[in-house]
């Protein structure tokens, strides 16, 4: 992550490990500069449509981008270095993938936005989305699980599955309910912090990678992160705590080196999360187990897999070759897309 930094136009590039509301910390060349943004990035410029060979060198309107926040955790940018370790964020280089949700407004804002969905990238530029849910304390939610799963197929990154506080289940208990990810490819990893279950694994799957943690509160994720290196689950709870006392998950994320190699960035206060436009993909594309029955129902890829008759997946369902549960999870991302 640690880019180096490079004068094109009078600009440097760097990588944003860490922001907060209007400030964003870039490292470049081994240094960190506190940057601002440019207004220019929060507006988006409208041409005429015709020819791209055509077109002239005009513009037809400026409008607002339609995301909270245009700078984000893991972004290459090109800032310009204003002295004194700050500098103000002119450009954002393309991304390689980005981690987004539908924003979650409140009150005045919700109001002002009710007939403008906007979109809150909360990372880039990330090589795994690791999923972290505990057997138990709290109890397992795995449609939240689904839904964390679905956005990663979206994205096509790979998800690595964590099931944390093994401690506190019998070693047959918690296992055939999992089961059904480990059959359509999903890797599975058991931890348990207090006995040092699994902690290995977990340095293996995050070592030289950009990975995001994922999971409700109370799952474990500090414990764990401690159990790797001593400190870095206090260093991330502390971001958490402070994010959970505002408004809005993605005030304040910041992405932590590992020693072994790579980054993690938790993704604190996200108790729901709804995928950022699915509309171009098939709900049923998201669930691999799927995959193979769309387009061989009686009525195509226009079935919606939900009360047609002739539905190839239901019947897949009702012969046990697709997981009850991950259906009904299908059932409610259908319906919330």
């Amino acid at each position: 992550m640690d880019t180096q930094a490079t004068t094109r136009s009078g600009l440097k590039i760097g990588t944003v490990f860490k922001k907060t509301i209007g400030r964003y910390w870039v490292r470049a060349d081994g240094e960190t500069v506190v940057c601002t943004i440019s207004s220019k990035l929060r507006k988006k410029l409208v041409y005429p449509e015709a020819d791209p060979s055509s077109r002239r060198p005009s513009v037809d309107k400026v409008v607002d981008i339609t995301m909270v926040d245009p700078v984000a955790v893991g972004d290459e940018v090109r800032f310009r270095d204003a002295g004194e370790d700050t500098g103000m964020i002119i450009e954002v280089a393309e991304r390689r993938n980005k981690l987004s949700r539908r924003a979650v407004t409140h009150g005045r804002e919700k109001w002002e936005r009710d007939n403008k969905e906007l979109e809150q990238v909360i990372v880039t530029n990330v090589d795994q989305v690791v999923a972290v849910i505990a057997a138990k304390r709290p109890k397992p939610s795995w449609r939240l699980l689904d839904r964390y799963l679905a956005d990663t197929e979206l994205l096509e990154l790979p998800a690595v599955i964590c099931i944390n506080k093994m401690d506190l289940v019998g070693p047959d208990e918690i296992k055939p309910q999992v089961e059904v990810y480990s059959d359509v490819g999903y890797e599975l990893i058991f931890t348990s912090a207090v006995e040092g279950q699994g902690i290995d694994d977990m340095r293996i799957i995050l070592k030289n990678k950009t990975s995001v943690l994922m999971g409700k509160s109370g799952v474990g994720k500090t414990s764990i992160l401690n159990a790797m290196e001593p400190g870095l689950g206090l260093a991330v709870q502390e971001v958490s705590d402070r994010v959970n006392k505002g408004r809005h998950t993605t005030t304040h994320l910041e992405m932590f080196p590992l020693q072994s190699g790579g980054f993690v960035i938790d993704t604190p206060g996200m108790r729901e999360f709804s995928p950022w436009q699915t509309s171009n993909v098939s709900t049923a594309w998201l669930f691999r187990e799927m995959r193979p029955y769309i387009g061989q129902c009686r009525f195509g890829t226009d079935c919606t897999h939900s009360h047609e008759p002739g539905c190839r997946i239901k019947a897949a369902v009702a012969a046990g070759d697709i997981s009850e549960r991950r259906y009904s999870s299908y059932l409610r991302l259908l319906r919330s897309s």
